[in-house]
């Protein structure tokens, strides 16, 4: 388990230090706004119920663990709320807790979700077998793995563990068994998976597994700041009361949250995995419901830039944009001159993309998964070269890379079409 670095053990929550900003995550801030106190509680009057058991539980995990953004501890809070719940849940979310090395505090956080959840299940190099086999679909356990980056650490391990990735992904969605042969007479059984999972392992989970995650990226502590040192037997029975506390709030509103559909700032496969967390918010009450959206909001857009090969795709594609729009957005453009065009923008990666810049093979890789390539076109001049039509791209620019509404003209050539192209 990793401890705290150096840490204090102060008997009272802590203030909380300046935080250093990271890309798409804002710092915790010095102090706190003017109408609210250090655990979050509004002074023009008392909160709801909801909203003061998770301002208590914020306070724990502020007390404990050097969190990355006040955006990471409304998500942790969120989320404990939320497995105490899951029977209501359409989509079981993930918690991702990742960090770059050791000694950054993930094993702490996962020591105050462990004690905080409903109805944990600890699983240390727990077969597929044992997991699915200790899922119980009336009410789910909360699945806890903690090193879970040793399962997939090499494509060895990888493979070894390709069954516990899939159960993993599969118990994301409500109503996705297993299937199992069993019994002397081999009848084929069904076991659920559908069950809320916290994971935390130093680097990247697999892209499958954090794409139905709340991703939080814990990093070590930095000297100005504080967190208690935390002792099982002294600190876990306030953690557990807070736990019974969320049970007994939040059971009675079992068949209120099932009903809810809240307006979500994100779409698609985000809108399903913050949900849940939206929905205990707006339960909740207070502030939790704008602070839930702006966590959601903030950290999507952080882990949709940290997908490297999505973002250099994307990437390509407003690049190839720019390439037609620059020649006057010409129906055809070579191969020669778009990787021309490519490569000249000094801030792109295309001059040192592999040993000899960004090839014609390789532009066919990158736009493969569009559907989209190279063909025989003739050019006004007469010539026949590789290239591409610019209809080829209007789909896939409208639903990947659309423009902004507010977007400039795109320049045009004044001299006619240039060699390479065709008007």
């Amino acid at each position: 388990m990793d401890e705290p670095t150096s840490s204090t053990a102060p008997t009272s929550t802590p203030d909380v230090p300046p935080g250093v900003a990271i890309p798409g995550q804002s710092a915790i801030p010095a102090t706190p706004p003017a109408d609210q106190d250090r655990d979050g509680a509004a002074s023009a009057g008392p909160l709801p119920e909801g909203a003061q058991i998770l301002a208590a539980l914020r306070a724990q995990l502020r007390r404990y663990v050097a969190m990355p953004s006040e955006e990471a501890v409304t998500a942790v809070a969120l989320w404990i709320a939320a497995t105490h719940l899951q029977r209501a849940w359409q989509h079981a979310p993930r918690l991702a807790i990742v960090a770059p090395e050791k000694r950054c505090g993930k094993s702490r956080l996962l020591d105050i979700v462990t004690e905080t959840v409903h109805n944990r299940l600890i699983t240390v190099n727990a077969s597929a077998a044992a997991i699915f086999r200790s899922i119980d679909g009336d009410d789910p356990p909360t699945l806890l793995v903690d090193e879970a980056d040793t399962l997939f650490s090499s494509p060895r391990a990888a493979e070894k563990n390709e069954e516990v990735r899939g159960l993993i992904n599969a118990g994301h969605q409500r109503g996705w068994p297993t299937l199992r042969v069993s019994g002397p007479e081999h009848q084929v059984q069904e076991f659920p998976t559908f069950a809320m999972a916290a994971l935390a392992g130093i680097g990247d989970l697999p892209d499958t597994i954090q794409d139905r995650a709340v991703v939080i990226r814990m990093r070590r502590r930095a000297a100005g700041e504080k967190v208690a040192s935390f002792r099982t037997g002294r600190d876990t029975p306030a953690l557990n009361a807070i736990r019974d506390r969320l049970h007994a709030w939040l059971q009675p509103l079992y068949a209120q949250a099932m009903e809810m559909e809240p307006p979500m700032p994100v779409e698609d496969r985000a809108a399903d995995t913050w949900e849940p967390l939206v929905i205990i918010a707006d339960l909740a009450g207070g502030d939790w419901p704008a602070l839930a959206r702006t966590a959601c909001r903030t950290m999507t857009d952080y882990e949709a830039g940290q997908d490297e090969e999505a973002g250099l795709r994307t990437r390509l594609l407003v690049g190839i944009r720019r390439a037609f729009a620059t020649v006057g957005d010409p129906t055809v453009l070579s191969t020669k001159h778009l990787l021309e065009s490519l490569s000249a923008d000094r801030e792109a990666p295309w001059a040192e993309y592999g040993a000899n810049g960004l090839t014609p093979r390789g532009l066919h890789l990158l736009l493969k998964p569009y559907g989209i390539g190279s063909a025989n076109r003739r050019f006004p001049d007469g010539t026949q070269a590789k290239g591409f039509a610019r209809n080829q791209f209007l789909d896939t620019w409208a639903r990947y890379c659309p423009e902004p509404k507010a977007a400039d003209a795109p320049a045009s050539s004044a001299d006619g079409p240039l060699p390479g192209t065709a008007a």
